[in-house]
């Protein structure tokens, strides 16, 4: 059924005249391309947003133009982002450029391909607004050769490198991002990729198409925003997801390498029919069970297609000759799964092609993946190092990382695979409580709309109820980014919005861990009573011997008269004031939550995470009777784009049996970006009344990420950060649990700002005495 214009009659008159008779020519693509909805809130009611601005018709006349086309390559959320990026750019810029952003859009849709690289793409523009305006308007005319030979991560690097030389000197900004300078073209070829998705898209479809019969849904991420490398291919929601340009690889190139990424996930759809379970399960035997499940989906696969052999294989390079780690094992047992040709007489591997083998008539079965790779982990503990999950990784590029393995719970029959669309355009929107109530209710409504709607805000607080995000949705609700800059000491100059920072729920735990911390370290408790009791405010103080003051201090006025008697010098300090004690102090405490964490001590049972809970109890004890607001935060992170922060107890949350069941959760993982952390903690310590802050750091190694090879970077940035906090009047304190941090914890915080615990079993009690001593002062 045709939608007529007549319809939405009333919000086609407010665009004016010119914009009308546009908007009748490109009207019937808009209809086939928007949905009824989102013709109303998207299409025209976007066009009149950007009419309303009062910035002339050709703003207005483009995005009706341009956006059929925008929401028909990337879906119809991203005209509604064009839109919003529009109405926020207009007050930084002329509406000329704005309307040459609207006008290039389609060029970047088509060549990006995917919704959330374009919402990337959107927000480098607004970067770059603010870093070099005079070179937006010629890289929009330089676009359709920019995202030919660029990633959107190369595009990124390209425009920053160039907004940064060029930061003061408006011509060379025109030059370089007209592609008119030496050095635009040789950042442009520096960051060129050897075969970019866009460009073989179809041809991958096709590729599976001809191999299985079905449909396969491909989709970018962008694969080297963050590396050079790379992320890996990954499956979720039955879509599969590659990195959005791949470089030859020894030889290997580009598209093959695709072939073989997209072939192995196809793989993965076809032949995985139910989930394994990770229950009770290590990281080593998940990791295990998780390369066998590859080795036999791959098996699978070259029963019908024996073809695809020469391909993965050329991937593997692992050999007897690789190293000794986890990892290694790991890559020449994989090798030696798929290729029959490898010869390796390693013991991991002569078990494993044993246990595979003997599994060859129960291929279809994957409890032989958990069942033979529980048993080859047992075999790995005792012929190699301890296994870490951030480095012990397959050596091979084309395997995607297994989530599908694990996360997914139902199984779509791919032989309908034409149902699968509506994945792709059903979207979570979040409504106020009246629009929610007066939309009309359909009850029939189903798995296939369009849109889901959930409340912006909750009707109850679930926590205090005893129901969980799970009970509620099935699913927690993915997190609110908070982007701040990162400092590079390279080049001197601060990336704006570079790290994102994202807050997770904290975990409960058992409440008896915590209670049983101060029975276990009573007499410690006991030492610090007195120190507590000294710093309590004790009402009105008198203070005497002041030159200035509110009345005489008789006795000292005495003594001065009797000095002047003697024909000595007076003491004049003969004022006193009457003055009430009052503390006006807030403290974060903010923990390291890294992997390292999680080590156990030397001779002891107890790990550093442990250790760190347990001072971290005894602090907050003695801060709840001292009176002092508080806060106890942890932080970890996996790359720059997901700094995660737990909030254990907020100052404005009674240190009570909630905030001591999540103390007891506390877990460890991942990497140590302190600079991020440390700056979220500033931003919410910024906002508490007191007029003194202290950010104590309590962490157990130097800063690092597994994003960053130069181990200055993150160091460089923390100093950044520490000064930025004592700007805004917040004092830093690293407690450090590295017997090496001499060597860097006071270029970052400052000679008398920091202290190494050279005995980390004393932590539990150091950091209260700590704490004491430095708020005493």
């Amino acid at each position: 059924m045709s939608i007529a214009l007549e319809d939405y009659g009333e919000l086609a008159e407010q665009l004016g005249a010119h914009a009308q008779e546009v908007l009748h020519a490109c009207w019937n693509e808009a209809a086939r391309t928007f949905t009824a909805a989102s013709l109303e809130s998207v299409y025209l009611k976007g066009a009149r947003a950007l009419h309303s601005l009062g910035r002339g018709n050709d703003l207005v006349v483009t995005f009706l133009q341009e956006a059929p086309a925008v929401a028909r390559e990337v879906g119809e959320q991203a005209a509604a982002d064009l839109v919003e990026m529009a109405l926020r750019c207009v007050s930084k810029t002329s509406a000329t450029v704005v309307t040459a952003i609207i006008g290039s859009s389609p060029v970047a849709a088509r060549r990006l391909a995917e919704r959330q690289l374009f919402e990337g793409y959107l927000r480098l523009l607004e970067n770059l607004l603010a870093q070099a305006p005079r070179g937006v308007r010629p890289m929009l005319g330089q676009l359709d050769t920019l995202l030919g030979q660029l990633t959107l991560g190369g595009l990124r690097r390209w425009a920053n490198w160039g907004a940064q030389a060029h930061r003061t000197d408006f011509d060379a900004q025109v030059r370089y991002f007209g592609l008119d300078s030496p050095e635009s073209l040789a950042v442009l070829q520096q960051e060129r990729k050897g075969t970019l998705f866009v460009d073989v898209q179809r041809r991958l479809a096709m590729y599976l198409r001809a191999l299985w019969g079905r449909d396969f849904f491909l989709r970018p991420t962008s694969g080297d925003y963050e590396s050079r490398e790379g992320y890996r291919p990954y499956i979720e929601r039955h879509l599969i997801y590659v990195p959005d340009a791949y470089d030859d690889t020894a030889g290997v190139g580009g598209l093959e390498l695709y072939r073989a990424a997209v072939a192995h996930a196809a793989a993965h759809l076809v032949y995985t029919r139910s989930a394994i379970s990770a229950q009770a399960l290590t990281p080593v035997q998940m990791a295990l069970v998780a390369l066998i499940e590859d080795a036999r989906v791959e098996a699978l696969a070259l029963r019908e297609f024996p073809g695809l052999l020469p391909i993965w294989a050329r991937l593997h390079r692992a050999n007897p000759q690789t190293g000794g780690s986890c990892g290694d094992h790991m890559s020449r047992l994989a090798r030696a799964l798929l290729d029959p040709t490898y010869v390796d007489e390693g013991p991991l591997v002569e078990q494993g092609r044993k246990l595979f083998g003997q599994a060859q008539d129960r291929l279809t079965d994957n409890r032989i993946s958990w069942e033979i790779g529980t048993e080859l982990a047992n075999l790995l503990r005792h012929i190699a190092p301890a296994f870490q999950a951030r480095t012990d990784l397959v050596q091979a590029p084309y395997r995607d990382d297994n989530r599908y393995v694990w996360e997914f719970d139902e199984l779509v029959d791919l032989e309908g695979a034409q149902t699968l669309p509506w994945l792709e355009r059903q979207v979570r929107r979040k409504v106020n409580l009246m629009e929610f109530i007066n939309e009309t209710d359909v009850e029939t409504a189903g798995d296939d709309a369009q849109e889901v709607w959930v409340l912006s805000t909750e009707l109850f607080p679930y926590e205090d109820k005893g129901i969980s995000y799970n009970q509620m949705e099935g699913k927690e609700p993915a997190p609110d980014p908070h982007h701040y800059p990162e400092w590079d000491y390279q080049i001197q100059v601060e990336r704006p919005h570079w790290v994102t920072v994202l807050e997770q729920r904290a975990p409960v735990g058992e409440l008896a861990t915590i209670d049983a911390v101060v029975s276990r370290y009573k007499p410690i408790v006991a030492r610090l009573k007195r120190l507590i009791e000294s710093l309590q405010p004790q009402g009105v103080q008198r203070l005497r011997r002041l030159e200035e003051g509110d009345e005489i201090d008789l006795n000292a006025a005495i003594s001065a008269l009797i000095q002047i008697r003697k024909h000595d010098q007076p003491d004049t300090r003969i004022m006193m004031r009457n003055v009430r004690r009052q503390r006006d102090l807030a403290v974060l405490l903010l923990i390291d939550l890294s992997q390292s964490t999680g080590d156990k001590l030397r001779g002891s049972d107890q790990t550093v995470l442990e250790l760190a809970r347990d001072a971290s109890a005894l602090l907050a004890d003695a801060m709840q009777k001292i009176g002092d607001p508080f806060a106890i935060h942890g932080f970890s992170s996996d790359g720059r784009h997901e700094v995660r922060y737990t909030r254990f107890k907020d100052f404005e949350a009674p240190y009570d049996v909630h905030a001591k069941a999540r103390l007891a959760a506390m877990s460890s993982g991942m990497s140590t970006r302190m600079g991020a952390a440390m700056r979220h903690a500033g931003a919410i310590l910024q906002r508490c009344p007191q007029s003194r802050k202290l950010l104590l750091v309590l962490t157990d190694g130097e800063p690092a990420d597994i994003d960053v090879r130069d181990p200055q970077y993150l160091r460089h940035d923390a100093r950044k950060a520490v000064e930025a906090l004592g700007r805004c009047g917040i004092t830093s304190y690293c407690l450090s649990l590295d017997p090496h941090a001499d060597q860097y914890v006071a270029r970052i915080f400052g000679s008398r700002n920091y202290r190494v615990l050279d005995r980390v079993e004393r932590l539990p009690e150091q950091l209260p005495a700590l704490y004491v001593g430095l708020t005493g002062r």
